[in-house]
């Protein structure tokens, strides 16, 4: 179980900083079968030892074989081993560290990477089951270096053969209005999904710049992804352009209450306003559609 917390959420941590202790809290039965372990693998060491003892005093007058000899060595050496594991089990039961070789092992989990704590799962006095081939164990804590950002999300396969990785693109967050976060495409997936019915792909977008923005784990945002970017051209509102047999018209003014229609070529378009390429001059006035009355 949990037996102290050393960090919570929102604490900043370095890499190999304590985050909890988890404090052995082994059954009666278990207990008592390790210490009856290590009783029995004293019983049997003690025994070969003395078994081994004999051996040498008759090794060294000639009544016992090399090889009777070294086989009761190496099963000495076995038990001696066997009683360094049930003696180390026990302490881990019982003190929750041991230290074997040159490392020590303890029940102190340590942070992996350095970060900010997201999510704290586990309090303390809560049990821990650890990670086995049969279960998924106990999370404990969630993690992340808030330096490195991503978005996650979708776009839909009409437009995915539209973008590339490291098309520039921006955000805005809902919870930060005004706020323009900047960034590139890092990842389109190779695979769709569903969802509702419609086809997507999941991308990520890594953040090159926050404009001074705090951003926090789970914002939802909009990404618009810049795929082709033209300045200082004429353009004009998309709702006053008529489009018709591959053409597009507008209507200009010629004088008091007179117009003409224009036949003008157009370029990108951002959905409110269109590029005019040509049929146009800077200053020149188009007139709105005129409304159809509903019938």
């Amino acid at each position: 179980m949990v037996g102290r917390l050393y960090a919570e959420v929102g604490d900043y941590v370095k890499i190999g900083a304590p985050l909890l202790d988890v404090k052995p809290d082994p059954t009666p039965l278990e207990l008592a079968e390790a210490k009856r372990g290590v009783e029995l693998t004293a019983i049997e060491l003690n025994n070969l030892g003395k078994e081994l003892e004999r051996q040498k005093e008759l090794k060294a007058k000639g009544l016992v074989s090399q090889q009777n000899y070294e086989s009761l060595a190496r099963q000495y050496d076995e038990a001696s081993v066997r009683m360094q594991i049930s003696q180390e089990r026990l302490d881990l039961l019982e003190k929750g560290h041991v230290r074997i070789a040159e490392t020590n092992i303890e029940t102190i989990v340590k942070a992996p990477i350095t970060g900010y704590i997201l999510q704290k799962s586990v309090n303390t006095g809560d049990p821990v089951v650890p990670l086995t081939s049969y279960q998924a164990g106990t999370e404990l804590m969630k993690m992340a270096d808030m330096k490195d950002l991503l978005f996650r999300g979708t776009v839909d396969e009409i437009d995915v053969g539209k973008i590339a990785e490291g098309m520039p693109c921006e955000l805005q967050i809902g919870a930060l209005p005004g706020k323009t976060v900047k960034g590139h495409v890092s990842l389109i997936s190779l695979k769709a999904r569903k969802e509702e019915n419609t086809t997507v792909f999941p991308l990520e977008v890594r953040i090159d710049d926050t404009a001074g923005a705090v951003l926090r784990a789970g914002f939802s945002a909009n990404a618009s992804i810049i795929i082709n970017k033209m300045e200082q051209v004429l353009a004009v509102p998309e709702r006053v352009v008529t489009f018709r047999n591959d053409s597009a018209f507008v209507q200009i003014s010629t004088g008091p209450n007179q117009s003409k229609e224009m036949v003008i070529e157009t370029g990108l378009s951002d959905a409110i306003n269109i590029e005019v390429k040509s049929g146009l001059e800077e200053g020149q006035e188009v007139l709105e559609k005129k409304v159809k009355p509903i019938v």
